[in-house]
């Protein structure tokens, strides 16, 4: 009687479990939650959170791609949403989509180590439709990115997706629809609705397109975002989610091990948008830690000349050891080359937005370099993730000299954090292209108060 294949349960037996307990906290603390009480320290780094997501997509809507998209989304219907640093105006759903895309194609989008992600990309631009929608306030909207991060990051710390998935576009649905459902005053009944129809939006991403270069990689944030509005919508509409559907989908469909400890350990105590790191090198953050070791290297040796150095050799973890393709073909596959990187940094000076464009992809020097650079996964190394990403770079120049540096961690990270007034700086560098230095410092004064303001109508009109 019954099922005899192995690994089918019963209807029956699934329809008797319990909803799970972590879910039932979550949704209460994320409905309890006023602005008052998110510490000090957590809304001090949102607002930073916030400025650098707007200077990122700002500089990626630059991109032929992403400009084109909002110009296409533009003439098919226009709506009170900024695509942000194009002057445009969109459906709320569209601005999210071409927000989010924009925000992740120069990989200098933030991200938390321990979720081995980047929550703030994929809840920043739906919160920001969200508020705009519902009229909310600056503290509102800080509130609702804290909580969108919160769990977003969680749900990546609480399980381990599967090593041929992207990470983008995955559980960052579900903290873009906690962020718009907060915005839009839902109580934990309607937050658990939203969430996990969240979690079933999630999409199937592929990690072989962030190696070959394929753009498409560039867009699933952004339709996390836009899944996260359209993930509330459901919930009003009467749609149901599954029971435990983030602990199904992240235990055992896109992702394994799913902890649901690890969802409440320490819940309004540690926050995780308070230990997340900035980027300053326009690459995949895998290959921080060997530029980082670089930079040294420059730094105790002077100046040295590209054409000398006869080989490199890199010892670094698992994830920076697969980026060894020496002659990407694209602008992201540039990015995810490890020895173009490193190759790009010495003959240009800096792992730079320019360095991974066109120019640099044809530049001789930079490709002949490049091929000289030997990649080599340290067991080691590995073992010390996720909390150190380090990485030992060894230059052996045409005089026979050896020039070596190790960093364990990747500068930005909270073991070795960038400033306040350096995350500023990158602000500035990103949007003085796009706004001018005087509507820049008009935004940053802008964030910098957002807590205080009674809305967000003045920062949406300078990101524009």
């Amino acid at each position: 009687m019954g099922i005899v294949t192995p690994g089918i349960v019963p209807a029956t037996t699934l329809l008797a479990e319990p909803a799970p307990a972590w879910l039932g906290r979550w949704t209460a603390f994320a409905a309890g939650l006023a602005p008052a009480d998110i510490p000090d320290a957590a809304v001090d780094r949102a607002r930073l959170v916030l400025l650098d997501c707007l200077g990122v997509i700002a500089a990626g809507m630059r991109e032929p791609e992403c400009r084109a998209l909002a110009e296409r989304l533009a003439a098919r219907r226009q709506g009170p949403a900024p695509a942000i640093g194009s002057g445009l105006s969109l459906d709320p759903r569209d601005a999210a989509l071409v927000n989010g895309a924009a925000g992740t194609t120069l990989e200098l989008d933030e991200g938390n180590q321990y979720a081995r992600g980047h929550p703030a990309i994929h809840v920043v631009p739906a919160a920001l439709a969200a508020a705009q929608d519902v009229g909310a306030s600056g503290a509102d909207l800080i509130a609702a990115l804290v909580l969108g991060y919160e769990i977003g990051a969680r749900i990546g710390i609480a399980s381990r997706l599967r090593v041929t998935m992207h990470p983008h576009g995955t559980w960052g649905t579900v903290g873009a629809a906690l962020a718009v459902a907060k915005l839009f005053r839902a109580d934990a009944a309607g937050i658990g609705r939203a969430i996990g129809l969240a979690s079933s939006l999630g999409l199937s991403t592929s990690r072989r397109t962030m190696l070959e270069g394929a753009t498409v990689r560039n867009t699933y944030a952004g339709f996390s975002n836009q899944l996260g509005l359209t993930a509330w919508d459901l919930a009003e509409s009467g749609f149901l989610p599954e029971r435990d559907g983030i602990g199904t989908v992240y235990g055992g469909i896109l992702a394994d091990d799913f902890s649901p400890e690890a969802m409440t350990e320490d819940l309004g105590v540690r926050w995780e948008i308070a230990r997340n790191y900035f980027k300053r090198h326009a690459a995949c953050r895998y290959t921080h830690g060997a530029l980082d070791a670089l930079a040294q290297i420059r730094a105790e040796a002077g100046p040295l000349d590209p054409d000398s150095v006869r080989s490199v050799e890199v010892a670094t973890y698992v994830w920076a050891a697969q980026l060894d393709h020496p002659a990407p073909e694209t602008m992201l596959a540039a990015k995810f080359s490890l020895p173009f990187a490193l190759a790009a940094a010495l003959v240009r000076g800096a792992a730079d937005t320019d360095a991974f464009r066109d120019e640099a992809r044809s530049d001789r020097r930079i490709l002949a370099l490049a091929r000289r650079v030997m990649v080599q996964e340290d067991p080691t190394m590995t073992a010390q993730l996720p909390g150190l990403r380090p990485a030992k770079v060894t230059l052996t120049l045409a005089d026979g000299r050896k020039l070596s540096a190790q960093a364990l961690t990747n500068r930005g990270d909270t073991e070795d954090p960038y400033s306040d007034d350096d995350v500023r700086e990158k602000f500035r560098a990103l949007a003085g292209p796009v706004w001018g230095a005087e509507r820049s410092e008009a935004i940053v004064r802008a964030v910098a108060g957002i807590d205080r303001a009674e809305g967000i109508g003045e920062l949406l009109a300078l990101v524009g």
